[in-house]
């Protein structure tokens, strides 16, 4: 069984910033399209951010554009979230997720593994 493991969630002042993390297998790190979603309560579930391999293309939610950051560390099979300038709205139970197909595939919210979800809680 495939397991991402997040970690880096908390609670923190508007205008902040929190990091996330997200370790996964090897073999998935290396060929999957990783990705973080977001669900706020009575919200849909949302992807935030997400990069594949093929191409180099990363993609990010409008709502997030040009205050998260999507990265990688190559040695420790591990995807991050960078979140800067958090608002209020930000605040949601964070997924880190791969997927096997396409970039397009994790846009319309498709992933083959998910991780167990961190708690984000910005406060204004």
């Amino acid at each position: 069984q495939v397991q991402l493991v997040e970690f880096g969630g908390g609670l923190v002042q508007a205008g902040g910033s929190l990091r996330l993390s997200c370790a996964a297998p090897g073999r998935i790190f290396r060929s999957y399209v990783m990705g973080w979603f977001r669900q706020a309560p009575g919200k849909e579930r949302e992807l935030v951010a997400a990069f594949s391999w093929s191409g180099g293309s990363t993609y990010y939610a409008d709502s997030v554009e040009g205050r998260f950051t999507i990265s990688r560390d190559n040695a420790k099979n591990t995807v991050y979230l960078q979140m800067d300038s958090l608002k209020p709205e930000d605040t949601a139970v964070y997924y880190c997720a791969a997927d096997s197909g396409p970039l397009g595939s994790i846009i319309r919210g498709t992933a083959d593994y998910w991780g167990q979800g961190t708690q984000v809680t910005v406060s204004s």
